[in-house]
């Protein structure tokens, strides 16, 4: 699995954040967009492209696209 693809589909979840903010440091909470909705958008992202299963303890220890990654790779 490729970063740079993870987070091309992590940003395709976002409908109003800029492609620009998207990149492998980006603190994800800190968007404008993110939400408790958004979490389990990006949850399920994450089941249906890499067929991971992620707890919320994984999403919540998680604070870069870079961490969310390295949690979902350690699962493949």
């Amino acid at each position: 699995m490729e970063i740079e693809k993870f987070i091309e589909n992590f940003a395709n979840q976002f409908d109003e954040t800029d492609v620009s903010q998207f990149k492998i440091n980006t603190i994800f909470r800190e968007l404008d967009e993110w939400s408790s909705i958004m979490a389990l958008t990006i949850i399920a992202m994450i089941d249906e492209e890499y067929d991971v299963q992620l707890k919320g303890d994984d999403m919540r220890n998680s604070n870069t696209i870079e961490e969310l990654f390295n949690v979902v790779n350690s699962k493949l």
